[in-house]
């Protein structure tokens, strides 16, 4: 079943829209990228607009900024400690936006999307 960005089908109180068209093309949405803990690989897509998008599958960098210092640096990702979009994907190795990973310098949560940028930026969590 194709995955769309159309209103639901149901309404707040639980009863049924009635069905006045049928899905169209512009209203798809693409699957989730579920970027995991493992060697990088990265994959481009053209999306609407001749835009350029670069999805992270699969990551074990990530760029960290001190607070302290105000500075990056690049530092291996050890494992994932906490995930807030989904608590199943920590046992998945899933970094998503607001995970929290564990890295050399400490503990770190992730604040770029990978799904939709082509980097994974990261703070320092004291």
């Amino acid at each position: 079943m194709a995955l769309t960005s159309h209103r639901s089908k149901r309404k707040i109180t639980g009863g049924r829209y009635q069905q006045y068209r049928k899905k169209r093309v512009f209203e798809l949405r693409s699957q989730p990228v579920l970027t995991k803990l493992a060697e990088k690989r990265t994959k481009t897509l053209r999306v609407v607009g001749g835009i350029i998008k670069k999805r992270i599958l699969s990551a074990n960098i990530i760029h960290v900024f001190d607070p302290k210092s105000k500075k990056y640096s690049p530092e291996i990702i050890k494992t994932i400690v906490e995930n807030t979009a989904n608590r199943h994907f920590v046992r998945r190795n899933i970094m998503t936006k607001g995970a929290i990973v564990e890295t050399a310098k400490g503990m770190v949560k992730i604040t770029s999307r990978p799904g939709q940028v082509g980097v994974l930026q990261g703070v320092l969590v004291k």
